[in-house]
């Protein structure tokens, strides 16, 4: 089954399978800008219209006394009826909804391919090595006819998923700073307090982005604004030349105060005092270089 998702205004409208492919069943979907569960409500059939048999739960994988399901991505290990291709043409944004949705409804068998509304600045494209110069037909081809690859799949405490890009600094964003403390698995890769007196060469936040295999994701903190001179402790910071760290691990967990929080270019509605980002215990399928 191919489906086809369109997320807000579209280019693309292909009416059915291209030639090669076999006779599958082509069904298309219009939908917001940003679906919401509503819009989404079409993706619950798949587990059980195509699963079949039996896999191990997550709670089966969690008690595992090996670590496999944490090293190279694997394929997924449902048994289906036939392939479900599932191919979406909007932002990172909707893209991570919808495959947020496929989490938690444990499908992440389903293939999904992604036809970007921005492929030149897309965190996501960039990641899974999509053209940044491709028409929308080049993508829509490369969708269609591409083999599928497992990849880690990044999530958070909050069941949001992250596949382009992830930014968490203070209350006045990037340009602001941000008071706190960040750590990729047992390494602390953030930390400032002035009033504590945990100074750091870094204090404007910290971006996350997820890697295509094991561990799972990358982490380094926000170089400061470059149209402000700031204080003496900027100023000796660019005069050394301190380069941020780079930490790779399976989770990055973030406390502080008033923390922002925006995932593949949406933004958390509130703020928060902690975040968790970590390695999915089943990893995604996707359509990708």
């Amino acid at each position: 089954m191919l489906l086809y998702v369109f997320c807000g205004d579209s280019p693309v409208r292909p009416l059915a399978a291209p030639s090669g492919l076999g006779h599958e069943d082509v069904r298309t979907f219009d939908l917001p800008g940003l679906p919401g569960r509503r819009d989404l409500k079409f993706l619950d059939e798949l587990p059980t219209r195509f699963a079949r048999g039996s896999t191990p739960s997550l709670e089966d994988i969690a008690a595992q006394p090996d670590v496999a399901h944490l090293g190279s991505p694997q394929p997924d290990p449902h048994e289906v009826t036939e392939r479900v291709r599932l191919i979406v043409h909007g932002s990172d944004a909707a893209l991570a909804t919808i495959v947020a949705k496929l989490m938690r409804i444990d499908a992440l068998w389903v293939q999904v391919a992604f036809i970007p509304l921005f492929p030149d600045t897309s965190p996501v494209a960039r990641n899974w090595g999509l053209l940044p110069d491709a028409n929308p037909e080049q993508h829509l081809q490369f969708a269609l006819e591409s083999a599928v690859r497992p990849t880690t799949l990044i999530r958070d405490d909050h069941g949001q998923v992250v596949l382009g890009a992830a930014e968490i600094t203070g209350p006045n964003g990037a340009s602001g700073e941000m008071i706190g403390e960040a750590i990729v698995d047992s390494s602390v890769l953030y930390n400032y307090d002035p009033q504590r007196a945990q100074m750091s060469p870094f204090t404007h936040g910290l971006r996350m982005m997820p890697t295509m295999g094991a561990p799972g994701l990358v982490a380094v903190p926000l170089p400061a604004p470059e149209n402000k001179k700031g204080g003496w402790w900027t100023r000796w910071r660019r005069k050394e030349n301190i380069q941020p760290p780079v930490l790779e691990g399976r989770a990055l967990q973030t406390g502080g105060v008033d923390l922002q929080v925006t995932r593949d270019g949406l933004a958390h509605p509130r703020a928060l005092k902690s975040v968790t980002f970590y390695r999915h215990l089943r990893d995604g399928q996707f359509v990708r270089n």
